[in-house]
């Protein structure tokens, strides 16, 4: 049985209690002081954000629509919803560049009793899986610069299946339209499928408002 930490979060989502796993944020940010230049990234991954939460209600509509399809969980942080997503019956994969943030969605997968999540450390630059490996394809909170659009639409073109769809959660960024804009060009469509106010799990007060958009070819 694993002990409890100070960094561990216990939260009900989806019909079910979670419990997951975070690394120590002073110690990551005192690394990451300690490093130079691309290294340098800052650790996002240590976080269960509101985009998260509003993809795990998303994917717990679609059940019947992933169950049993290859999903990818693309920029799975601490895994949650990998997990959630291979509990509601889907066969999922989940990548991170991060490979520390690969390191704590493994013991969340355990702390979770959660099975069969295929863990992959890759860059969606520079993909390694076979194209058109996808069914399904989800990510919340990926767009945090401009420079990310183009790959991020060139990975989604060619990991989706044909009629595949992927999912994307973010919180209202303007920063987002950038990869909306270059989505054409790869052969994808997107619509707005809804727009809702999520509570973080950190002590804010205010909701926040998460879009989550779907693409497909």
């Amino acid at each position: 049985m694993e002990k409890w930490t100070p960094f561990d979060r216990i939260f009900q989502s989806c019909g079910r209690l979670w419990h997951i796993r975070r690394a120590d944020m002073d110690k990551l940010w005192a690394d990451m002081d300690q490093k130079n230049g691309e290294e340098a990234r800052l650790p996002y991954w240590n976080e269960i954000w509101p985009s998260s939460l509003a993809l795990a209600g998303w994917l717990a509509e679609m059940q019947d629509d992933i169950r049993g399809k290859a999903c990818l969980d693309m920029g799975c942080g601490l895994g949650f919803t990998a997990l959630l997503g291979r509990w509601l019956g889907a066969d999922v994969t989940a990548m991170d560049y991060e490979a520390q943030a690969l390191e704590y969605a493994e013991i969340n997968a355990k702390l979770n009793s959660v099975e069969g999540v295929d863990f992959q450390v890759m860059d969606w630059r520079e993909p390694t899986f076979p194209p058109e490996s996808f069914d399904r394809v989800w990510a919340g909170d990926v767009m945090y610069e401009q420079g990310f659009a183009e790959p991020i639409a060139s990975f989604l073109a060619a990991m989706l299946k044909q009629g595949g769809r992927a999912w994307i959660a973010e919180p209202g960024r303007d920063i987002f339209h950038y990869l909306l804009d270059v989505l054409p060009e790869h052969g994808l469509r997107y619509k707005k499928i809804c727009s809702l106010p999520i509570s973080p799990l950190t002590e804010q007060e205010v909701p926040v408002p998460v879009t989550i958009w779907e693409i497909g070819k």
